[in-house]
């Protein structure tokens, strides 16, 4: 299948190959091969840093060329530049109070042949460890006909993560290991909360598997979960410290517009 050429996308796609080569960011890819040369599908991620849809976007084109769509909060896209560079790259704004209209354009995407990417604890996980998943990823898979991706992610928290100020210096010469797993079928008729404990189960053994074949020992890493021996917060913690921020938020004054 032949794609058009979007000079912006392929020049983020450099900028990104430039980053992670000045950063001599050590890539490894178990199971590319499942990633589809074409059609649609909905690419289903762990979440455990703010960089992942980048390096999932680099593996992807390295591996085939193919372009990921990524449903992404709509305030993002209201930042002039940042929010210009997401419109030309075509991905799909999500307003969190009214999704109706980006899961329609999602599903849209799906059928005409788009990869979709998405992140199924709906943020970042800061305990390192897979969080409950929401439906949406099966139920767009299930609607527009099309496979379901699990990718498991590790190491990507080193670069960039929720509550850690990383210095360039720890940034240098990470490895991040990626496992993609086998396609999942879903149907409509198929109940979306089973579906998706599934999908769960299928991502945290892709992620064990992740972990096994990382290269350092994280033994008394800030980066490593808990029960793994690191550092990192336990989950409850890091789901208090997460409503803690948001009772924050809700007491900030709105600015006017």
């Amino acid at each position: 299948m032949k794609y058009r050429n979007e000079p912006i996308y392929t020049a983020a796609i450099g900028a990104g190959r430039a980053m992670f080569g000045a950063l001599r960011v050590r890539r490894s890819v178990i199971g590319a091969h499942n990633l589809p040369d074409s059609g649609g599908a909905v690419i289903a991620m762990t979440h455990f840093g703010y960089l992942e849809f980048a390096l999932v976007e680099w593996a992807t084109w390295l591996h085939n060329r193919r372009r990921i769509r990524f449903m992404a909060k709509k305030s993002v896209f209201d930042k002039r530049v940042v929010g210009s560079f997401m419109r030309n790259m075509k991905h799909i704004p999500v307003d969190m109070k009214a999704g109706a209209s980006a899961y329609a354009a999602a599903v849209t995407a799906l059928k005409s042949g788009e990869l979709i990417g998405v992140f199924p604890e709906a943020g970042v996980s800061a305990s390192f460890t897979i969080r409950d998943f929401k439906t949406g990823a099966v139920r767009l898979a299930a609607e527009a006909g099309v496979p379901l991706i699990p990718l498991a992610v590790w190491g990507g928290q080193r670069l960039m993560t929720k509550n850690r100020k990383i210095t360039v210096r720890e940034r240098l010469d990470v490895p991040i290991v990626m496992v993609v797993g086998e396609p999942i079928a879903v149907t409509m008729g198929e109940d979306a909360a089973a579906a998706t404990a599934r999908l769960k189960s299928t991502m945290a053994n892709l992620l064990e598997a992740a972990q096994q074949a990382y290269p350092i020992d994280g033994d008394g890493q800030w980066w490593q979960p808990r029960h793994r021996g690191g550092t990192a917060p336990t989950p409850a913690e890091a789901a208090a410290a997460d409503a803690e921020r948001e009772v924050r938020r809700s007491r900030v004054p709105r600015k006017r517009r």
